[in-house]
């Protein structure tokens, strides 16, 4: 069973945090410096686009995409 990784994060002047595994956060990182911003930057711009799906998943959806581009 994977081992997840828990990070603290600011959204919105609220403290929140999310478990990933360690695999999505690496991918996230590379994705935040690709986009210039910062880690909590990006997730917040996640987390604006997201909608009813919970931002972990959204999370993981986003650094998928960001990959299988990468790959193309």
């Amino acid at each position: 069973m994977p081992v997840l990784k828990k990070r603290s994060i600011l959204l919105s002047g609220h403290a929140t945090s999310m478990a990933l595994e360690p695999e999505f956060w690496a991918v996230l990182d590379e994705m935040a410096g690709a986009r210039r911003v910062s880690l909590a930057g990006l997730i917040a711009q996640i987390d604006e686009a997201r909608g009813e799906r919970p931002l972990a998943s959204a999370c993981r959806v986003a650094a998928l995409a960001f990959a299988r581009r990468a790959g193309a």
